[in-house]
């Protein structure tokens, strides 16, 4: 007997398809998270599988990672996505390394990236952007209009 797919049925006994929805399926409860942080992620999956050479020239990381707000938004986002995406059988896995993993770490362990005044030895504190606030009223808060 085949399965209902989409809104297509069997042809029922006089010939005819029906055309109804399926009734809606209980709500699932939410499936529960692998790791408790990005830290744990980034210590217990990403870093153990994403293994690279990372000599302070073409690849750099900073061992005290945490110190930069641009990489804990990155492990972050990459826990977030691997937590779903590991619920995808067919090809969640595949799209979290094309999508985010490949991406992420591409992007964190460029020489110019977030760690680009560290090396291997210690963490140094990246020089930051002060730039000068644009004058009254150049960019409107548009929360406030209505």
């Amino acid at each position: 007997m085949a399965e209902e797919i989409g809104l297509f049925a069997d042809p029922d006994t006089d010939g005819s398809h029906t055309h109804e929805a399926p009734a809606a399926e209980p709500a699932e409860a939410p499936q529960q998270l692998v790791f408790g942080s990005a830290e744990e992620f980034l210590h217990e999956q990403l870093l153990p599988t994403y293994v690279r050479d990372v000599d302070d020239r073409s690849a750099k990381w900073c061992m005290e990672w945490y110190f930069h707000p641009e990489a804990v938004s990155r492990v972050e986002a990459l826990w977030r996505a691997w937590e779903h995406l590991r619920l995808d059988g067919a090809t969640g896995m595949s799209v979290w390394w094309r999508d985010h993993a490949d991406h992420h770490m591409r992007v964190l362990m460029d020489p110019q990236g977030p760690f680009y005044n560290c090396d291997k030895s210690g963490h140094r504190d990246p020089a930051h952007l002060e730039p000068k606030r644009a004058p009254a009223g150049w960019f409107p808060d548009v929360r406030l209009q209505g």
